[in-house]
């Protein structure tokens, strides 16, 4: 059986990250251009995320322990050089898992960290509905190269993967077992070639799709069979799914 691989590396003590740090950057992609993204940030724990307003950062549930009021995940922010003068670091104020999240393959993979302070840096843009969820997509992050790989470059990277429709997902994925939740979950990668995906050290980190004049983020990175393999495509959280409850859960913490 081939073991699940979520897309990121717990334990991390610190983001700034020096080439030759045993942490883990996307597969088949290229470096993205200064500011192309600039609301990616990294997370101190390993993950990726991005800045959806000035305080509150959207990111994966496994990549955070639990919820509650804590000062202990650093976010660093301002550039995709995480070792740059430009980068700058923000810890949280609050984590607030997605209520009932048990495992990404149950879906319901995402979070919300409050910062101590609003972020003077533009925010990603969340979709209205579902009607981007599908086409090609771009995914973006600081993890690994390679499956197995335990080197993570300074330099955030993308990648284009095009949707794998749930149907044919459920089917490649049920080769080894796995199933997918349809409602909860995207599936994109290069089925036919392999070799363009997200991997270990991406998780949290957003799934981006063009419109328009700007980028929309559709999905969160969560989980996969191995990295960039034709036979599996990475599976990502379905941010239209969970509009309501990420508003709500932003609202809560707001007044609270």
């Amino acid at each position: 059986m081939v073991l699940i691989l979520l897309f990121s590396m717990p334990g991390v003590a610190h983001a700034h990250a020096r080439p030759d740090d045993p942490r883990v950057e996307v597969i088949g992609g290229s470096r993205a251009a200064r500011g192309e993204f600039p609301w990616v940030v990294r997370l101190s724990n390993g993950c990726a995320g991005t800045l959806i307003r000035a305080q509150y950062v959207l990111t994966a549930a496994h990549c955070v322990r639990k919820s509650g009021r804590t000062s202990s995940v650093i976010v660093t922010a301002g550039s995709s050089d995480l070792y740059s003068q430009s980068a700058f670091d923000v810890r949280s104020r609050e984590v607030r898992r997605a209520p009932g999240f048990n495992s990404v393959v149950d879906g319901n993979d995402w979070a919300v960290v409050k910062l101590a302070e609003a972020l003077d840096l533009p925010v990603v843009t969340l979709p209205s509905n579902a009607d981007l969820d599908n086409g090609t997509f771009v995914a973006v992050g600081w993890g690994s190269t390679s499956e197995g790989s335990q080197k993570q470059q300074r330099n955030l990277r993308k990648v284009e993967v095009p949707f794998v429709p749930d149907s044919r997902c459920a089917e490649l994925l049920g080769q080894e077992g796995y199933g997918i939740v349809a409602s909860d979950m995207i599936c994109a990668g290069d089925t036919a070639r392999g070799g363009k995906d997200s991997c270990q050290g991406d998780s949290g980190g957003p799934l981006l799709r063009r419109h328009e004049n700007g980028w929309v983020q559709v999905g969160i990175v969560s989980w996969g069979v191995g990295c960039g393999r034709a036979e599996f495509p990475g599976i990502y959280t379905q941010i239209s799914r969970f509009l309501p409850d990420i508003a709500k859960v932003i609202e809560r913490s707001t007044i609270e």
